[in-house]
């Protein structure tokens, strides 16, 4: 087996609100572009399971997020200001988060080398107890929390260059030394957080992007300093929120990205998991907000990753 794809066609029940740009359409945009690659291995998603969902997210957090859903044709729930959840948004929230599990659990358990789960809604904002941003559970966090249950696991790598900072994986992981978070984003831009001189325990590391720094300063902050930092921390499991919002096309930000920078960074965090992580690599679909551009990009960055195509 080569790339495994983990997806579920129930996360386009995850409705926000007419016009939002969390939007269903996302995801099979996202798709789309995979089903082009031969080879890939394609595997519904699984729901997450509570006990998985505890590993991060306390239990009030959770019944709060429950007791919300509407019924169905009742309006969408707002949770926060950006953050809307409709009929059929639990099933997708939970299937999101289960699929970053269930690929951890394909990894450590020899069934594949590489995984991409194509779920929505993306993660990376929520924090242990608040969502936003578009985000209610932390896929990526539960994911990298699951991986640190199996005794061969000392060193996590969270990898995030969506365009906006992934405050919540960073809150709740700041303290702990066996995860390192790196991070490009744009700054200023949602939400606020981020800065170059937020370091955890050390283990912490921010590039800031200005807005229109395009191709060569992305390309940049990553050869000369955050992947210097994962070579110096040498993980065992590399994790990525994959967010494809930086592209120039992408409505919410204006980083000015091409595909192709999504096909270097692919090959960049392949070539680092093959050096320290036995190949071992997820990533996890976050933001990206133009259809054209979502589709292009994960497939470049998907074909990238998995080396000679899937």
């Amino acid at each position: 087996m080569s790339l495994l794809v983990i997806h579920h066609p129930d996360c386009a029940g995850h409705d926000p609100s007419p016009g939002h740009p969390e939007a269903p359409a996302r995801i099979e945009a996202a798709m789309a572009g995979l089903r082009d690659l031969p080879g890939c291995t394609i595997r519904q998603a699984r729901e997450v399971s509570e006990r998985e969902i505890l590993r991060i997210h306390p239990t009030d957090y959770w019944q709060r997020i429950q007791a919300s859903e509407p019924d169905a044709g009742q309006p969408s729930v707002a949770l926060d200001p950006d953050t809307r959840i409709g009929a059929g948004s639990l099933r997708a929230i939970r299937l999101s988060a289960g699929a970053a599990c269930q690929g951890v659990e394909a990894l450590l358990g020899g069934q594949a080398r590489r995984v991409l789960c194509i779920t929505r809604p993306p993660g990376h904002h929520a924090e242990a107890n608040r969502s936003m941003g578009f985000c209610v559970l932390n896929n990526v966090a539960l994911a990298a929390a699951g991986a640190l249950e199996d005794p061969a696991i000392e060193r996590v790598a969270i990898v995030d260059f969506d365009v906006h900072h992934g405050n919540g994986t960073q809150a709740i992981f700041e303290h702990d030394p066996r995860v390192i978070f790196v991070s490009s984003h744009q700054s200023p831009l949602y939400p606020g957080t981020g800065a170059a001189d937020e370091h955890g325990v050390g283990n912490i590391f921010n590039a800031e992007l200005a807005p229109g720094s395009g191709s060569a300063a992305f390309r940049a902050a990553w050869e000369q300093n955050l992947l210097v930092r994962l070579d110096e921390a040498r993980p065992d499991l590399v994790l990525v929120s994959a967010g494809f919002d930086a592209h120039r096309l992408d409505p919410l930000a204006q980083l000015e990205l091409e595909t192709e920078d999504y096909a270097w960074i692919g090959r960049r965090l392949a070539e680092l998991a093959s050096r320290h992580a036995g190949g071992r690599l997820l990533a996890v679909l976050e933001g990206g907000y133009s259809l054209q551009a979502l589709a292009e990009s994960c497939k470049a960055f998907a074909a990238a990753v998995d080396g000679e195509g899937c």
